[in-house]
Protein backbone atom coordinates (compact mmCIF):
# COMPACT_ATOMS: atom_id res chain seq x y z
CA UNK A 1 0.00 0.00 0.00
CA UNK A 2 1.52 3.03 -1.04
CA UNK A 3 0.90 6.91 1.06
CA UNK A 4 -2.31 8.04 1.05
CA UNK A 5 -3.35 10.72 -1.48
CA UNK A 6 -4.37 13.17 1.44
CA UNK A 7 -0.64 12.79 2.91
CA UNK A 8 0.54 13.76 -0.40
CA UNK A 9 -1.25 16.90 -0.39
CA UNK A 10 -0.20 17.96 2.53
CA UNK A 11 3.76 18.13 0.71
CA UNK A 12 5.14 21.50 1.49
CA UNK A 13 2.81 22.68 4.11
CA UNK A 14 4.29 23.13 7.34
CA UNK A 15 3.59 22.09 11.10
CA UNK A 16 4.37 22.98 14.64
CA UNK A 17 3.26 20.71 17.42
CA UNK A 18 4.58 20.81 20.86
CA UNK A 19 6.88 23.13 20.00
CA UNK A 20 8.02 21.25 17.59
CA UNK A 21 8.44 22.83 14.55
CA UNK A 22 8.47 20.21 10.83
CA UNK A 23 7.61 20.27 7.42
CA UNK A 24 4.84 17.98 5.50
CA UNK A 25 4.81 14.68 5.23
CA UNK A 26 6.93 13.35 7.83
CA UNK A 27 8.99 11.75 6.17
CA UNK A 28 13.10 10.22 5.91
CA UNK A 29 15.56 10.05 3.19
CA UNK A 30 16.79 6.62 2.25
CA UNK A 31 17.87 4.78 5.14
CA UNK A 32 19.29 1.10 5.89
CA UNK A 33 16.48 -0.95 7.79
CA UNK A 34 17.79 -4.53 9.38
CA UNK A 35 14.89 -6.98 11.07
CA UNK A 36 14.17 -10.17 12.23
CA UNK A 37 10.95 -11.92 13.55
CA UNK A 38 11.45 -15.00 16.26
CA UNK A 39 8.58 -17.44 17.30
CA UNK A 40 7.26 -16.59 20.83
CA UNK A 41 5.07 -18.67 23.25
CA UNK A 42 1.61 -17.19 22.22
CA UNK A 43 -0.19 -17.46 25.68
CA UNK A 44 2.95 -15.94 27.26
CA UNK A 45 2.59 -12.91 25.04
CA UNK A 46 -0.93 -12.46 25.14
CA UNK A 47 -0.46 -12.13 29.13
CA UNK A 48 1.59 -8.88 28.78
CA UNK A 49 -0.50 -7.21 25.96
CA UNK A 50 -2.74 -4.35 28.22
CA UNK A 51 -6.03 -4.02 28.12
CA UNK A 52 -8.87 -6.76 26.86
CA UNK A 53 -8.99 -5.50 22.82
CA UNK A 54 -5.07 -6.94 21.45
CA UNK A 55 -3.81 -10.37 21.12
CA UNK A 56 -0.72 -11.63 19.42
CA UNK A 57 -0.97 -12.65 15.84
CA UNK A 58 -1.37 -16.43 15.75
CA UNK A 59 1.18 -18.36 14.11
CA UNK A 60 0.10 -21.58 13.93
CA UNK A 61 0.07 -22.14 17.63
CA UNK A 62 2.80 -19.28 17.80
CA UNK A 63 2.83 -16.07 18.35
CA UNK A 64 5.86 -13.49 16.80
CA UNK A 65 8.62 -11.21 18.15
CA UNK A 66 9.85 -8.38 15.83
CA UNK A 67 12.89 -6.48 15.55
CA UNK A 68 13.00 -3.55 13.11
CA UNK A 69 16.40 -1.33 13.16
CA UNK A 70 15.66 1.51 11.37
CA UNK A 71 19.22 4.02 10.86
CA UNK A 72 17.19 7.36 9.73
CA UNK A 73 19.91 8.99 7.54
CA UNK A 74 17.70 12.21 7.51
CA UNK A 75 14.64 13.55 8.68
CA UNK A 76 12.05 16.45 9.26
CA UNK A 77 13.35 16.03 12.53
CA UNK A 78 17.43 15.09 11.87
CA UNK A 79 19.36 11.68 12.46
CA UNK A 80 19.06 9.14 14.34
CA UNK A 81 18.61 5.82 14.94
CA UNK A 82 15.12 3.35 16.25
CA UNK A 83 15.19 0.46 17.62
CA UNK A 84 11.82 -1.58 17.62
CA UNK A 85 10.92 -4.31 20.23
CA UNK A 86 7.10 -5.48 19.37
CA UNK A 87 5.02 -8.16 19.31
CA UNK A 88 2.68 -8.37 16.11
CA UNK A 89 -1.14 -8.50 17.07
CA UNK A 90 -4.54 -8.03 16.01
CA UNK A 91 -7.08 -5.67 17.07
CA UNK A 92 -10.64 -6.52 18.04
CA UNK A 93 -13.31 -8.17 20.58
CA UNK A 94 -11.36 -11.65 20.19
CA UNK A 95 -8.65 -13.66 19.34
CA UNK A 96 -8.10 -13.73 15.58
CA UNK A 97 -7.78 -17.31 13.62
CA UNK A 98 -4.11 -18.67 12.84
CA UNK A 99 -2.50 -16.94 9.82
CA UNK A 100 -5.30 -15.03 7.84
CA UNK A 101 -4.55 -11.34 10.24
CA UNK A 102 -1.21 -11.96 8.42
CA UNK A 103 -2.87 -11.51 5.08
CA UNK A 104 -6.37 -9.80 5.68
CA UNK A 105 -4.85 -7.51 8.08
CA UNK A 106 -7.24 -4.74 7.49
CA UNK A 107 -10.06 -7.13 8.62
CA UNK A 108 -8.62 -7.93 11.67
CA UNK A 109 -6.58 -4.55 12.57
CA UNK A 110 -3.21 -6.19 12.31
CA UNK A 111 -0.39 -4.53 13.59
CA UNK A 112 2.27 -4.73 15.88
CA UNK A 113 2.44 -4.13 19.74
CA UNK A 114 5.80 -1.93 20.41
CA UNK A 115 6.95 -2.85 23.45
CA UNK A 116 10.07 -1.13 24.03
CA UNK A 117 11.05 1.93 21.43
CA UNK A 118 14.78 3.19 22.10
CA UNK A 119 15.92 6.55 20.11
CA UNK A 120 19.47 8.22 19.75
CA UNK A 121 18.19 11.81 20.55
CA UNK A 122 15.93 13.62 22.54
CA UNK A 123 13.81 15.59 20.02
CA UNK A 124 12.77 12.07 18.64
CA UNK A 125 11.72 11.24 22.22
CA UNK A 126 9.55 14.12 22.46
CA UNK A 127 8.01 14.06 19.11
CA UNK A 128 7.13 10.42 19.49
CA UNK A 129 6.08 10.04 22.91
CA UNK A 130 4.07 12.86 22.75
CA UNK A 131 2.13 13.08 19.39
CA UNK A 132 1.91 9.41 18.83
CA UNK A 133 2.11 7.97 22.04
CA UNK A 134 5.15 5.52 21.43
CA UNK A 135 7.68 4.27 24.26
CA UNK A 136 10.50 6.36 22.90
CA UNK A 137 13.06 6.60 25.55
CA UNK A 138 16.93 7.88 24.92
CA UNK A 139 19.57 4.96 24.57
CA UNK A 140 22.95 4.64 23.25
CA UNK A 141 22.53 2.76 19.82
CA UNK A 142 24.24 1.11 17.30
CA UNK A 143 23.89 0.34 13.69
CA UNK A 144 27.21 -0.94 12.24
CA UNK A 145 28.42 -3.22 8.55
CA UNK A 146 30.41 -5.92 10.29
CA UNK A 147 31.58 -9.14 8.28
CA UNK A 148 28.57 -9.10 6.19
CA UNK A 149 25.71 -8.64 8.66
CA UNK A 150 24.65 -5.77 10.29
CA UNK A 151 24.84 -5.73 13.94
CA UNK A 152 22.69 -3.50 15.80
CA UNK A 153 22.93 -2.75 19.51
CA UNK A 154 20.83 -1.35 22.58
CA UNK A 155 22.20 -0.12 25.43
CA UNK A 156 20.97 1.98 28.47
CA UNK A 157 22.17 3.05 32.00
CA UNK A 158 25.52 0.98 31.79
CA UNK A 159 23.20 -2.04 30.98
CA UNK A 160 22.98 -3.92 27.53
CA UNK A 161 19.24 -3.80 26.48
CA UNK A 162 19.37 -5.70 23.37
CA UNK A 163 22.12 -6.95 20.69
CA UNK A 164 21.19 -8.30 16.92
CA UNK A 165 23.00 -9.51 14.15
CA UNK A 166 21.18 -9.75 11.09
CA UNK A 167 23.00 -11.46 7.65
CA UNK A 168 23.33 -8.17 5.17
CA UNK A 169 22.72 -9.31 1.68
CA UNK A 170 22.38 -6.86 -1.92
CA UNK A 171 21.81 -9.62 -3.95
CA UNK A 172 18.21 -10.51 -5.05
CA UNK A 173 16.61 -7.43 -3.86
CA UNK A 174 12.68 -7.76 -3.75
CA UNK A 175 10.53 -4.72 -4.20
CA UNK A 176 8.93 -4.18 -1.06
CA UNK A 177 5.74 -1.92 -0.03
CA UNK A 178 4.04 -1.78 3.20
CA UNK A 179 1.53 -0.38 5.32
CA UNK A 180 2.26 -0.75 8.77
CA UNK A 181 0.00 -0.26 11.98
CA UNK A 182 1.67 0.53 15.51
CA UNK A 183 -0.18 -0.22 18.74
CA UNK A 184 1.36 1.66 21.49
CA UNK A 185 0.46 2.03 25.37
CA UNK A 186 0.78 5.69 26.91
CA UNK A 187 -1.18 7.53 29.04
CA UNK A 188 -3.10 5.09 30.17
CA UNK A 189 -5.06 4.81 26.50
CA UNK A 190 -3.89 2.10 23.16
CA UNK A 191 -2.48 4.22 20.54
CA UNK A 192 -2.97 3.61 16.96
CA UNK A 193 -0.21 5.19 14.06
CA UNK A 194 0.18 4.28 10.76
CA UNK A 195 3.57 4.07 8.74
CA UNK A 196 3.94 3.74 5.10
CA UNK A 197 7.73 2.57 3.72
CA UNK A 198 9.00 1.50 0.84
CA UNK A 199 12.16 -0.09 -0.90
CA UNK A 200 14.07 -3.21 -1.81
CA UNK A 201 14.45 -5.93 0.51
CA UNK A 202 16.53 -9.18 0.82
CA UNK A 203 14.39 -11.75 2.81
CA UNK A 204 15.65 -15.07 4.16
CA UNK A 205 13.15 -17.71 5.12
CA UNK A 206 13.30 -19.79 8.15
CA UNK A 207 17.35 -19.83 7.76
CA UNK A 208 19.22 -20.75 11.06
CA UNK A 209 21.87 -18.27 10.80
CA UNK A 210 20.31 -15.12 9.06
CA UNK A 211 19.98 -13.81 12.56
CA UNK A 212 21.27 -13.53 16.40
CA UNK A 213 19.61 -12.14 19.13
CA UNK A 214 21.38 -11.48 22.69
CA UNK A 215 18.78 -10.30 25.69
CA UNK A 216 20.17 -7.94 27.73
CA UNK A 217 19.94 -7.30 31.84
CA UNK A 218 18.47 -4.03 31.43
CA UNK A 219 15.14 -4.17 33.30
CA UNK A 220 13.14 -2.91 30.33
CA UNK A 221 13.53 -5.90 28.46
CA UNK A 222 13.19 -8.59 31.06
CA UNK A 223 9.94 -9.63 30.37
CA UNK A 224 11.38 -10.72 26.83
CA UNK A 225 12.93 -13.72 28.85
CA UNK A 226 9.87 -14.91 29.42
CA UNK A 227 8.59 -15.35 25.67
CA UNK A 228 10.37 -18.53 24.93
CA UNK A 229 12.17 -17.02 21.92
CA UNK A 230 13.04 -19.42 19.44
CA UNK A 231 16.92 -18.54 18.57
CA UNK A 232 16.44 -19.21 14.54
CA UNK A 233 14.30 -16.71 13.38
CA UNK A 234 11.26 -17.06 11.27
CA UNK A 235 12.74 -14.57 8.41
CA UNK A 236 14.76 -11.71 8.41
CA UNK A 237 15.22 -8.13 6.16
CA UNK A 238 17.52 -5.91 4.68
CA UNK A 239 16.85 -3.11 3.40
CA UNK A 240 19.38 -0.94 2.25
CA UNK A 241 17.68 1.76 1.12
CA UNK A 242 13.92 2.11 2.86
CA UNK A 243 12.20 5.62 2.49
CA UNK A 244 9.36 5.67 4.79
CA UNK A 245 6.09 8.32 5.63
CA UNK A 246 4.37 8.93 8.88
CA UNK A 247 0.91 9.40 8.71
CA UNK A 248 -0.46 12.52 10.40
CA UNK A 249 -3.15 11.03 12.08
CA UNK A 250 -3.61 8.22 14.76
CA UNK A 251 -6.07 6.78 16.83
CA UNK A 252 -6.60 5.82 20.73
CA UNK A 253 -8.77 3.81 23.04
CA UNK A 254 -8.84 3.90 26.79
CA UNK A 255 -7.37 0.72 28.07
CA UNK A 256 -9.49 -1.17 30.41
CA UNK A 257 -8.81 -3.38 33.33
CA UNK A 258 -11.16 -5.58 35.24
CA UNK A 259 -10.18 -4.01 38.36
CA UNK A 260 -9.32 -0.31 39.31
CA UNK A 261 -5.43 0.37 38.30
CA UNK A 262 -3.54 0.75 41.07
CA UNK A 263 -1.17 2.74 39.71
CA UNK A 264 -1.47 5.28 36.80
CA UNK A 265 1.05 4.62 33.64
CA UNK A 266 3.34 7.45 32.96
CA UNK A 267 1.47 10.53 31.42
CA UNK A 268 2.25 13.67 29.36
CA UNK A 269 4.84 14.84 33.02
CA UNK A 270 6.99 12.55 31.15
CA UNK A 271 7.21 14.67 27.59
CA UNK A 272 6.61 18.33 28.62
CA UNK A 273 10.39 19.23 29.57
CA UNK A 274 11.99 17.88 27.18
CA UNK A 275 13.52 19.65 24.84
CA UNK A 276 14.90 19.46 20.95
CA UNK A 277 18.11 17.88 21.23
CA UNK A 278 19.76 16.35 18.57
CA UNK A 279 22.58 15.39 20.09
CA UNK A 280 23.30 11.39 20.32
CA UNK A 281 24.67 10.01 23.62
CA UNK A 282 28.36 7.89 23.29
CA UNK A 283 27.94 4.65 21.35
CA UNK A 284 27.32 0.79 22.92
CA UNK A 285 30.22 0.01 25.27
CA UNK A 286 29.53 -3.44 26.25
CA UNK A 287 31.02 -6.23 24.09
CA UNK A 288 28.43 -9.11 22.85
CA UNK A 289 29.31 -12.66 22.00
CA UNK A 290 26.69 -13.63 19.21
CA UNK A 291 28.23 -17.52 19.59
CA UNK A 292 27.66 -18.03 23.62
Amino acid sequence: MGVPERIKLQSGRYANVDSIPFQLPVACEPSPVAMAAFSIDWKKAAAILPGNELFPLKLFDKGVLLITVVNYLGTTIGKYIEYSIAIACTHGSDPSPPLLPAILQGAYQTGQFVLDLPVSTEISVKGGRGIWGMPKHQASLSFEARDGAIVAQYEADGMLGMALRVQRQEKMLLPLSLSVSSYAQFRGMLFKSYLYFDGAAAITLEKKDAAQLVIGNHPRVQPLKELEIDPHPLFTAYIPEARGTLDDHFECWFISAAQPPATSEPGLESVVTLGLDQQWPPPPKIKVNFDS
